[in-house]
Parts: C-alpha cells; structure tokens; sequence
C-alpha cells in the first residue's frame, strides 16, 4: 500500500480515500491478530519471565504510555500509588493486563473527561481499580463485556481500534495468576474495573516492598 501511494504523480482523491480506508482496516486486522495470540498466550499459564512486580510501576508506566491520547482528549487522571502491592508473574502478562485496562478506560471516554486509579492492599490481596466516565451502561450489559467480541452498544467501540478482546484478555491473564476481574456499571456513567491479584509471597509475609 506504501509503494503504490509513493508512485510520482498526483493520485485521485477516490484513490487516497480507498487507501486511507485499507489502512485503518489492515491496522485494524493487524491489532486483532495480535489479541488473538495474547489470549492464547495466556491460556498456557504464566511465561518463563517470571519475578515480583510492583503493581504500581507496571500501572504508572502504562499510564505514561498513554500521555498522548490523555492530552489529546483533556482527560484528567486521578492516580493514587501504594508501594506494598506487589504480585509475583509474568511481568509480559501482566504489563499486557494492565495495559487493556488503561486502554479501556481511556479510549471508551469522552473528551474532557476523566479516570481514577486506584491501588491498594486489602488482606492477602492487591488490587488495582480503575474508573472513568463515560456512557451509562446497565449492569447487565457490563457483565457480558468480559466475553470475546461483547461490547455494551457501539457507542464503547470509540473508533476502529477496538477489537472487543481487550477486556476478555484481562480477564485470562488475572485467572493464570490466581486472581479475578469484576466489572460494574457506574451510576452516572462509564465503568469501575476491579482487577484482584494475590500479594506476592515475601510481601504478605510482612517483608519490606
């Protein structure tokens, strides 16, 4: 598609339409094959790259990844730390997770709007929540969004990239590593993803983080 947009010469404008949109659906296609291997991927068990992570590295730096699309939309970011909630796993699983998650939080917002994040320990458990606005959605239409290719209403595809995976891949990646995912739908709009993970062994054991 490079080259034949690269001849010299000026291109009709029906031409640069129909390249634009193969584009957008190679890139489109491109992100749902790589979904696909990161759900089978998981679906092995955790990788050979196992160590003990801070939840909240792997959570700053997925938000920082994102800065731009964050400045684009004047997203305002709530995030608060917790320097004791630390998991033992893949740190390429787990990095991917949280990823989705922020992903999720961000591309299915509104301009202007905004997203909490949350990390705490509770008893043996981490736990990493996440909000944001957003449309209302039901409850019953929140549950399903943990399913391939679910989606509540086309309004939460928010554009192309969406491959309706992302949160079914949080969900296998939290259940490799012995933890789980819940989803509810906020009252005035958007979603609260809860994702619970144990503490890593030295760290529920009263060591220093």
């Amino acid at each position: 598609l490079d080259v034949a947009m690269a001849k010299p010469g000026p291109l009709p404008p029906q031409i640069v339409t129909l390249a634009g949109r193969l584009r957008r659906e190679l890139d489109h296609v491109d992100a749902l094959l790589e979904s696909f291997l990161a759900l089978a991927r998981t679906q092995q068990g955790p990788a050979g790259d196992e160590s003990t992570l801070s939840l909240g590295g792997i959570t700053s730096a997925a938000i920082e990844r994102r800065a731009a699309v964050i400045s684009d939309m004047a997203l305002s970011i709530d995030h608060k730390e917790c320097p004791q909630a630390r998991v033992r796993g893949s740190e390429t699983l787990l990095s991917r997770m949280v990823d989705n998650v922020i992903d999720n939080a961000v591309n299915h917002n509104e301009p202007g709007g905004w997203v909490c994040v949350s990390i705490e320990v509770e008893g043996s458990l981490a736990r990493l929540v996440v909000d944001n606005g957003g449309t209302v959605l039901t409850q019953d239409d929140v549950d399903q969004l943990a399913q391939p290719f679910r989606r509540a209403g086309a309004e939460r595809t928010g554009s192309d990239k969406s491959t309706g995976l992302g949160l079914s891949i949080v969900k296998s990646i939290a259940e490799v590593h012995s933890g789980t995912l819940e989803l509810r739908a906020r009252t005035g709009g958007g979603l609260r993803v809860i994702l619970a993970l144990p503490l890593a062994a030295e760290t529920a054991a009263g060591a220093r983080p």
